[in-house]
């Protein structure tokens, strides 16, 4: 690049033939003394060497020559200035290039370097060339960096030494040497053009926004070097790192043309650091709502804390995410989970505190509560120190009084737990390859639609995501894996389980699932699981079979649709409830199961695929469809497919309403279950009363409530085989079981009829 040419810039001094009022004997700011007429100056026309030359006697201790014109300074130039002299004859001095820089406000640059190298002239008559580079950055090869300060100079060269010697001076050359420094035809900036240092030391942060502001849409070269940015630095324009930079750890580096993971990592000079400068740049404005990982594999050596990270952001409900890439765990003692015991107090009157929480300072927020009565999935959302609570994301089932606890902290990938709120944050095309050591994500205690998509959640230690209060609000978890890393164990041996949810509203789509201890436990209401395959068996013969999938709230208005449900259970409890048994609450209900296939290899008789587990009395289903599922065993037979678990306590059977199994397949499973039930009944002597059984196909063993139907098939016959048309009436809840009907007719008769009995009362 030659800006004289490109730009139109003029560079060149007057020959000394145009006159000497073109030369100061100063600094050749406007005013100064000028050689026009001075007794130590005068123009030689024709000198053997040089033609036309200035010849100059040396009276002062620093003999100044100066052009009196303004040559231009543009960030990113460089100028030669070469002086070809001769010594004629007394003193020798020595000769050195030289300038003064002046500022937009005609005042001189403090701090520019405006002197040359100097050389001192030997000998009379040999020709010496001298020459100096001057540019705005303090480049190699750069004898005069002036910085961005100075727009213009008043160059020449200065004599020193000795006074009283005469030397002749050829016409001084100044020329444009940018090529020297920048390719031919650039379409990029260096920061060293713009005064960078590049020594780790000097902040260099003015010369990236200046070079930032003069790109003109070209890239920024940051080359070889640290430099040290003393505060926030945003890039408007792309940039290219071959060197690297050191910032405070509260100041960001907003990269808004190329924000990914390869810029950050080389501009920080790793993977792991610039994963953290990204995130903390993603949380300000960095003119990107995702951080792109362009397909690398970071090697995560101890949890990413994000909130400590991005460190002036404690609530975010801006949409965000982060995308394409791998988090591979490295071994690390960061991973290690922290487990302590402490005495507290639980009032069922304050449902989600623990009170006289002994040692609550060294109990983290994000740990798993476990103790007497505290069901599945319960952890420490916040906590008060100076009050000696903790507020719990679930209330404790029975656990009323003081008792001792377990608190423990996994350590996850990404943990988003120091946010007080984060909605809106979304994780897609993502592996995290935890490799036994790490779980995968805490979400914050607050926020709404947190998203999980078309990730790979491998080998968790302990969880794979986990919410520590109301930030699954809404959650979206798609076409995700989720791989366990407790594959080759028995059930019974098992302890990770995928994830869990404790508000409302949250889509599980599309989802594969393996051989975790459980799939999912689920508080909160309106949830649709839908697409799933999660299987959780083993090789074990007659092997013990679990949830997968674990609702925790009674009337859960909630969907189960599509999925492929192996080797493990729906589970229905009520467990997250301070007072499990049944007062004026909703019960069991709102739930919908329907088009799904049920396997089971290698299970006990006992096995079931929908279990209900009130934790309190008094409970009942009032609202169940199961319908268009396939139940179907390989390898064993199970007796039924639905059971009710009363290790606590027994449905109220007569109080079941609104309940439906229909249109289900059965293999490999002794007893149907069905819900309203057409029975046949053939009496074979005639009778007033006609006993018909529906026990064996009514759900969880409950009662016949209800007939909707009793059509006779054939002919009703009495003891004298005349043809009758009585319509009977029928008393339901009978038997010892309460399974059974009765049909009563006025005359004793004989035949069949079709029964068609319910378990509930629909209205």
């Amino acid at each position: 690049m030659n800006m004289a040419i490109t730009d139109g810039l003029v560079l060149m001094p007057p020959p000394f033939s145009a006159g000497l009022s073109h030369w100061s004997s100063e600094h050749g700011t406007p005013g100064s003394a000028t050689y026009e007429n001075a007794t130590n100056a005068a123009y030689v026309p024709a000198d053997q060497d040089f033609g036309g030359c200035l010849e100059l006697q040396k009276t002062q201790g620093t003999q100044r020559l100066r052009h009196m014109g303004q040559t231009p300074m543009v960030p990113g130039m460089y100028l030669r200035v070469t002086a070809r002299v001769k010594a004629i004859s007394g003193a020798l001095p020595s000769v050195r290039i030289a300038g003064w820089a002046g500022s937009a406000s005609d005042t001189n640059v403090s701090g520019a370097t405006q002197t040359g190298p100097s050389m001192q002239l030997s000998r009379y008559g040999e020709v010496v060339t001298v020459s100096a580079i001057v540019g705005s950055g303090a480049r190699t090869g750069v004898d005069m960096p002036w910085g961005l300060n100075a727009i213009y100079g008043h160059f020449g060269l200065d004599l020193t030494g000795s006074n009283g010697g005469v030397v002749r001076i050829d016409d001084i050359q100044i020329e444009d040497v940018t090529s020297a420094f920048l390719r031919n035809m650039m379409d990029w900036v260096d920061v060293r053009d713009f005064g960078a240092r590049g020594d780790g030391v000097t902040n260099d942060r003015a010369a990236f926004l200046a070079a930032d502001a003069a790109a003109g849409g070209r890239q920024i070269l940051v080359p070889a070097g640290t430099y040290f940015l003393g505060d926030n630095v945003t890039f408007n324009t792309p940039v290219r790192f071959e060197g690297t930079v050191v910032m405070p750890a509260n100041r960001r580096l907003a990269l808004t043309r190329n924000f990914d993971l390869p810029s950050y990592a080389q501009a920080f000079g790793s993977e792991m650091e610039g994963l953290k400068r990204g995130l903390q740049a993603l949380f300000n404005f960095t003119d990107h709502i995702t951080f792109d990982l362009c397909g690398r594999r970071v090697e995560v050596n101890g949890p990413i804390d994000v909130q400590a990270v991005v460190e002036n952001v404690s609530s975010f409900a801006i949409r965000r995410g982060i995308t394409n890439g791998c988090f591979n765990v490295e071994e690390g003692p960061g991973w290690a989970p922290q487990e302590m015991t402490a005495q507290a107090t639980y009032n069922r009157n304050q449902p989600l505190q623990l009170s006289n929480v002994a040692n609550i300072a060294n109990i983290p927020v994000g740990a798993l509560i476990v103790g007497n009565g505290v069901g599945r999935e319960v952890y420490v959302r916040e906590k008060n120190v100076g009050a000696g609570t903790i507020t719990l994301s679930q209330p404790l089932y029975d656990a009323a009084g003081t008792q001792v606890y377990t608190f423990r902290r996994f350590r996850y990938v990404l943990d988003f737990s120091g946010f007080s709120s984060l909605s809106s944050f979304e994780i897609t095309n993502c592996e995290f390859l935890c490799n036994g050591i790490a779980s995968g994500i805490m979400l914050a205690p607050e926020g709404l639609t947190f998203r999980v998509s078309d990730c790979v959640i491998n080998r968790p230690r302990d969880r794979g995501i986990t919410s520590p209060g109301r930030g699954c609000q809404g959650m979206f978890i798609d076409r995700c894996q989720f791989l366990s890393n407790e594959m080759p164990l028995r059930v019974a041996q098992r302890n990770t389980i995928a994830l869990n949810i404790n508000a409302n509203d949250v889509k599980v789509r599309n989802n594969r699932v393996v051989r975790f201890l459980h799939f999912a436990i689920c508080n909160g209401t309106g949830h649709m699981f839908v697409g799933n395959h999660f299987f959780h068996g083993d090789d074990e013969n007659n092997g013990s079979r679990v949830g997968g999938l674990i609702l925790t709230t009674p009337n859960v208005k909630s969907t189960i649709t599509g999925n492929y449900i192996d080797n493990c259970s729906i589970e229905w409890t009520n467990e997250h409830e301070a007072m499990p048994a049944f007062q004026n609450q909703f019960s069991f209900g709102g739930l919908t199961v329907t088009g799904n296939i049920f396997i089971a290899t290698n299970v006990a008789p006992w096995f079931r695929w929908l279990v209900v587990k009130p934790y309190g009395p008094g409970h009942y289903v009032h609202g169940l469809y199961v319908s268009g599922n396939t139940f179907r065993t390989f390898n064993s037979n199970i007796d039924r497919v639905e059971a009710v678990d009363s290790t606590f306590a027994p449905l109220d059977m007569s109080r079941m309403r609104n309940i439906t199994f229909d249109g289900n397949t059965f293999n490999g499973v002794s007893q149907m279950t069905a819900s309203p039930v057409v029975l046949r009944h053939d009496q074979n002597t005639a009778g007033t009363t006609w006993s018909v059984d529906a026990a064996a196909y009514m759900p969880f063993g409950s009662w016949a409530r209800m007939v909707q139907a009793v059509v006779a098939e054939g002919p009703l016959l009495n003891a004298a085989g005349q043809v009758r048309g009585h319509m009977p009436y029928v008393s339901v809840e009978q038997g010892a079981a309460k399974a059974q009907v009765f049909l009563h007719w006025p005359e004793a008769v004989r035949g069949r009829a079709q029964v068609t009995v319910r378990c509930d009362n629909p209205n």
